[in-house]
């Protein structure tokens, strides 16, 4: 049971993957693909990387007026739009999760963000970040300016600052959840690529002020480390095997997500 006294919405059988660094299009693409692919009784995990900095923007996010890709490619940053809500997210310095999960119409999706939310916390919790999850209430709107502001009831702070930026998205009987757990605060760049310069007025927490004697190679790996034995508390995991159909619907994806038109369609 969880906390809330209803029934853990996690799966019992997980499947694990640690993947590498991609652009954009390719990252966001995986995670739809799995998405898309979701198994009855199976959650993925992954992890992963960026192969050079890249600006990711929400689903219904309006950045037409505010970005454009010429200020984009001065500043010689990738940009993607995520399948996922929420805002103006800079990836480099970080490690990047995202959660894949069966999740029935009659379980309401915030039971799911919140189960993930709490493991996510206990796996900073184990190597030594003195993390919380915030009770603020945030009147920020999905138009706001960056997604590190300021933290929303149920996010991830160390001293009220966030520390992991989530996004989340339903499909049918499917959830996924992906974010950023900062290792150095990079959000401050927005502002030179069309995010108000005082957007992001209080700097975020990182896992190099919370754990300074680890190199960035170190907190990556203990992260990682950690949040599978904690992962294997609530079941069975396994290496991510692709299957069969798998490529084909990556390929798919990829096309969607590198689309110019998709990326600047409001």
């Amino acid at each position: 049971m969880g906390e809330s006294g209803l029934p853990s919405p996690l799966p019992r059988v997980w499947r694990w993957w640690e993947d590498g660094a991609h652009g954009g299009a390719t990252n966001m693409a995986t995670d739809q693909a799995l998405l898309a692919t979701v198994r009855a009784d199976t959650g993925t995990w992954r992890w992963y990387g960026w192969a050079q900095p890249t600006v990711s923007f929400g689903r219904n996010e309006r950045i037409v007026g505010r970005y454009s890709p010429e200020a984009l490619a001065v500043a010689g940053v990738d940009a993607v739009r995520r399948p996922t809500g929420g805002r103006a997210l800079f990836h480099w310095r970080e490690l990047t999760y995202s959660v894949t999960v069966p999740l029935p119409a009659a379980v309401p999706w915030r039971h799911a963000y919140d189960a993930i939310n709490r493991l996510l916390l206990d796996t900073l919790l184990r190597v030594g970040v003195d993390a919380r999850l915030s009770t603020q209430r945030s009147t920020r709107t999905p138009d706001g300016p960056v997604c590190f502001d300021a933290p929303a009831e149920g996010e991830i702070t160390v001293q009220e600052r966030k520390l992991v930026g989530s996004a989340v998205w339903r499909q049918g009987d499917a959830y996924l959840q992906h974010g950023s757990i900062l290792l150095h605060d990079d959000q401050p760049r927005l502002a030179t690529m069309g995010a108000p310069a005082d957007a992001a007025l209080a700097p975020a927490a990182t896992l190099a002020a919370c754990l300074p004697t680890h190199t960035d190679d170190a907190l990556r790996r203990r992260v990682i480390d950690s949040a599978r034995e904690v992962v294997a508390q609530q079941g069975t995991v396994t290496s991510f095997v692709a299957g069969d159909s798998w490529h084909d619907m990556l390929a798919l994806q990829h096309r969607h997500f590198a689309d110019h038109a998709w990326l600047w369609r409001r």
